[in-house]
C-alpha cells in the first residue's frame, strides 16, 4: 500500500503549532454568537474556555458546546511566529504590557501568512515562467514581511499586499485551468446559498469568493474548480469530487459536509467529523443552515 507524499516545507511552516504560541486565537480576534459561537467575545479578551495553561478546556468538544467557528480557524502558523519571532517568546500574561501590540500584530500575520500559503501554492502550480518569477519576487517580498517589528507591522497595508498577490493568483489560477482543458463556468462572488448543485459539472469553474453556504453539491465534479476563499460552511460535498483543486484550504473542508466517497486532494485530510462511509447521494436532503456571516472576500 502506497503511503501519501511528504508535506512540502513551506505547508510545514505555514501550519499552526499551538504548542508554540500563547493561545493568541483564543484572545486577540472578536466573535459573535451564532452558529458558529455560542457566546460574544470582544477583541482582545480571553476566551472563558481557554485555561492558564493556554488550552482549550473544551477542545475535545467544541463542535457540541457550540464552537464550530474555532475547529475550522487557521492562522497558518501567524501564531507562532507572532509568540517566537515577533516578541521573542514573552508571554502577554507574564507580560501584560506587551499584550495589545501583540494581538495587533497577530492579526496583521495571519493576513500574511495566509497570502504566503497561497503565494506558495501558486509557485507549486508552475504557471510559467514570467509569471512564475512575479510570484517568487511577492513570495520574497511577504516572507521579508513577516519579519518586521511590532511597529512595522502596525504600519503595513495589508490591503495593498493582498491587492497585489490576489492578481497574480487570479493570473495562475487561469493560466492552470485554461492548459487541462478548456475553462468552466466563472460563478466568482456568486450567492449560491442552499443552492441545488447536485452532479454540476463544475470542472476548472472559477468559485473564487463564491458563498456555497448550504449548497447542495453531492456528486458535483469539481475538478481542478478555483475556489480560493469560497464559503463552504455547512455545504454538502458527499460523493464531490475536488480532486485538482485549486488553492482550496483545509479549514474549509472542516467547514462543509462529507464522506468516504468525497474525493480530496493529497495535500489536505478528510475531516474527522465526516462519516467514514460512503452514504447515498441521490435523496434530497435539507441543507444546513449556518451563520449568514461573510468572511473577507479576496
Amino acid at each position: 500500500m502506497s503511503s501519501a507524499p511528504p508535506a512540502e516545507p513551506w505547508r510545514e511552516r505555514l501550519h499552526a503549532d499551538c504548542s508554540r504560541c500563547f493561545a493568541l486565537c483564543c484572545v486577540a480576534p472578536a466573535f459573535a454568537r451564532s452558529s458558529d459561537f455560542a457566546i460574544d467575545k470582544p477583541a482582545g479578551t480571553a476566551c472563558p474556555n481557554l485555561q492558564g495553561d493556554f488550552r482549550c478546556g473544551i477542545h475535545t468538544g467544541l463542535r457540541e458546546r457550540g464552537f464550530a467557528g474555532c475547529t475550522v480557524f487557521d492562522c497558518f502558523g501567524a501564531g507562532q511566529q507572532v509568540a517566537q519571532v515577533t516578541f521573542g517568546g514573552r508571554d502577554w500574561r507574564a507580560e501584560p504590557a506587551t499584550a495589545r501590540d501583540m494581538f495587533a500584530s497577530f492579526a496583521v500575520m495571519r493576513h500574511l501568512h495566509e497570502l504566503l500559503y497561497y503565494l506558495h501554492e501558486a509557485v507549486s502550480l508552475r504557471p510559467g515562467q514570467a509569471l512564475g518569477a512575479d510570484l517568487a519576487r511577492v513570495l520574497a517580498q511577504t516572507a521579508q514581511l513577516t519579519l518586521g517589528t511590532p511597529a512595522e507591522l502596525a504600519a503595513l497595508d495589508v490591503d495593498a499586499r493582498r491587492r497585489e498577490a490576489a492578481d497574480l493568483l487570479r493570473q495562475t489560477s487561469a493560466a492552470v485551468r485554461g492548459r487541462a482543458g478548456r475553462l468552466g463556468p466563472d460563478r466568482s462572488g456568486a450567492e449560491l446559498l442552499g443552492a441545488d448543485l447536485r452532479a454540476a459539472d463544475l470542472r476548472r469553474a472559477s468559485l473564487r469568493g463564491t458563498y456555497l453556504l448550504g449548497a447542495d453539491l453531492r456528486g458535483a465534479d469539481l475538478r481542478g474548480a478555483d475556489l480560493l476563499g469560497a464559503d463552504l460552511r455547512g455545504a454538502d460535498l458527499r460523493g464531490a469530487d475536488l480532486t485538482g483543486c485549486l488553492y482550496l484550504l483545509q479549514s474549509q473542508l472542516d467547514a462543509a459536509r462529507g464522506d468516504l466517497g468525497t474525493l480530496l486532494p493529497p495535500t489536505l485530510t478528510r475531516p474527522a467529523h465526516w462519516p467514514a462511509t460512503h452514504t447515498a447521494t441521490g435523496d434530497a436532503v435539507s441543507p444546513a443552515r449556518p451563520s449568514r456571516a461573510r468572511p473577507r472576500r479576496r
